[in-house]
Formats: structure tokens, sequence, C-alpha cells
């Protein structure tokens, strides 16, 4: 069946409204009428500030390993302090407010977290370089986050038990860590590039803390790593598929053909943006045939924003939210020839 989902980030800074929209839209979704399924999600409120973040809320669920922000951004610190204090409320406050909103809810429900090579390209150590520069810190920060996800899995499980969990990756940093494009902490140099074969665990460990629960790692970068996200055993891949190249498409099929679920981002998020979703499902679906796969497989897309809709004002998210529903109900009708 194909379903309509969001990225992750939401405006404004009302958990409980921004949890009431997507029980709304996409959880109280008739997939009988157009034979599309809605997947919510907690969302991220970046602008509820530091611990609201992507980078600060993920690295709230870190075990043992404490952060603090400093000037240059997150940065480990010896014990936990103000900032740490603070993105645990944003927690509590958004776990309260996801047991009221779906209360009684049966289906899938989605959570993201920062992947272990964005976190660590974006924490910084005590001597003020990039955890990423260090193998030992990389792998325990990897770790600690999957101790972390499992334990917020389990509080999820606990607080929502009809929903289908759904554990989001994302990993924007992750094609400059692996192409060496990060810059040093004077700005002068760059980081060394991280061979594929050394990321692989990290990742596959985050994913495999996951357990039973469907998994997914984003990368919306133009370029994303596909043979490495194909080998690290995630469930779905999620791209922007505005930006995938031909031969981007092609290792898109070959996961699809390897039963790894498309998440297309095609329904852009710029603000000025013109959504028309017939165009965006024709246009979808035109890069699907030119790469050789079945009309009848676009049943098994999942529908998303291009990135995040925080940039956004609440009503024209909701607008974009609605543009991922529609375009999935063409997606349905194309299928089905």
């Amino acid at each position: 069946m194909t379903s309509a989902s969001g990225i992750g980030s939401w405006p404004g800074t009302d958990v409980a409204e921004a949890l009431r929209i997507q029980r709304e839209l996409l959880g109280d979704h008739d997939e009988q009428a157009d034979g599309v399924r809605g997947i919510p999600s907690l969302p991220e409120l970046p602008a509820r500030g530091p611990g609201g973040d992507i980078i600060g809320r993920t690295a709230g669920l870190l075990v043992d390993l404490a952060v603090d922000l400093q000037p240059a951004g997150w940065r480990f610190v010896d014990r936990p302090g103000r900032d740490a204090a603070r993105t645990a409320a944003f927690w509590g406050e958004d776990l309260d407010e996801l047991a009221a909103a779906f209360d009684g809810y049966a289906g899938p429900l989605k959570v993201a977290v920062a992947g272990p090579f964005t976190l660590a390209a974006d924490i910084w150590l005590h001597r003020g370089e990039r955890a990423i520069v260090d193998p030992g810190a990389t792998r325990d920060l990897s770790e600690s986050l999957a101790e972390g996800l499992r334990t917020l899995l389990v509080r999820l499980t606990r607080l929502v038990p009809g929903a289908e969990l759904i554990v989001q990756v994302d990993e924007p940093s992750l094609p400059a860590v692996l192409d060496g494009r990060l810059p040093t902490a004077s700005g002068f140099g760059r980081l060394r590039a991280i061979d594929v074969q050394d990321a692989l665990p990290a990742l596959q460990t985050v994913l495999a803390a996951a357990g039973e629960h469907g998994t997914i790692v984003h990368c919306c970068a133009a370029y994303p790593p596909l043979p490495l996200l194909r080998r690290s055993g995630a469930g779905g891949l999620s791209v922007d598929t505005t930006l995938i190249t031909p031969r981007g498409w092609e290792g898109l099929a070959v996961a699809v053909e390897d039963g790894v679920r498309l998440h297309a981002g095609c329904v852009p998020t710029a603000p000025e943006a013109v959504v028309d979703p017939v165009a965006v499902a024709d246009h979808l679906a035109s890069a699907w045939s030119r790469v050789g796969m079945p009309p009848a497989h676009l049943d098994d897309l999942v529908v998303t924003p291009t990135c995040g809709l925080a940039g956004l004002t609440p009503s024209a998210a909701i607008e974009r939210q609605r543009a991922c529903l529609q375009v999935a109900a063409e997606l349905v009708t194309r299928s089905r020839g």
C-alpha cells in the first residue's frame, strides 16, 4: 500500500498541537478512501531552541555521555548541566503529549534520531575538534546512542502499545564525512575522509538497536552513499528524489529489488514552491519507469516532503503534508494501470 509521511521537523513550539495534527492528518487518515496509509511521527520542534534541534535532541538520548552547548556547538562534557536538563524536559513533555494524543492508536508511528556520523560530525571533543576525528569516540558514541535508542523504544512501546514503531536514522552529514568535506576547527583545512568499510559497523550498531521495529536511513544529500545505505540493513531508504541523478535512481532500483522500501522525498519544502500533486506524481512515476521498475511497484512507495517542514509556517506545513497524501493517491492510480 502506498503511504505518506513526514521527515521529522515541524514549525512552532507547541508539541501537543503538532502531535494533534500528526494524528488527524496521518494517523486517522481513511486509507480505504484512496488506498493511502498515513505514517505519523513524533515531530522535532527546533524552534524551541537548544535541545529541540536534531543534534541536541538526539544527544539527550546518549547513555553515559554528557553534552553541553558551547559557542562552537554541542560538546562532550564530564557531567550533565543545564542544557542536558532542558533537553530531558523536552523529551519528557514530548512523550507525555504523545501518550495523550495517540491514546488508543494502532498503526505505524515513526520517531527520528540523528545517526552516529551526523552526531560525531556535530559534537565536539574536549580538545576542540569534532568527535568524528577520533575512531574510538565515534565507536563509543554509536554504542551509547544504540543503548539510548533501545530505552526510548521501550518507553514508546509502553506509552502507545498499539503502535508499529519505525525508527528513522537521519544522516545528512554522512556524505561529507565519507568525502572528507568537513572543515577542521580552524576552518582552514578538511578532516580526513572516513572509509566506507569503517563507517558501516557504527551505522549497523544503531540500526540493530531497533530490534524487531522498522528502520529507515534518511539522507537528503544530492549524492547519498547508496551502496553503504543498502548494506546497512535498514528496511527503508529516505532520500530527496528531486536531487537524485539517473545513476542514483539505478542504485535505488537495486535497493527496492532487494526489498528495501523507498521513502521518496518528492514534495518540495521551499516556502515559495507551488505544489501540483499530479505533476509531482508524474515526475516520480517517470523516473521510476526509466529504471525499469514496473508501475505496480509504485504501490509500495512512501511519499514524503524533500526535507523537514520547520522552515514553513504551520499552515504551509499542513498544506505540504496534505500534498504528500495527494501525491500518494495519484501513485495508487498509476500503480493500478
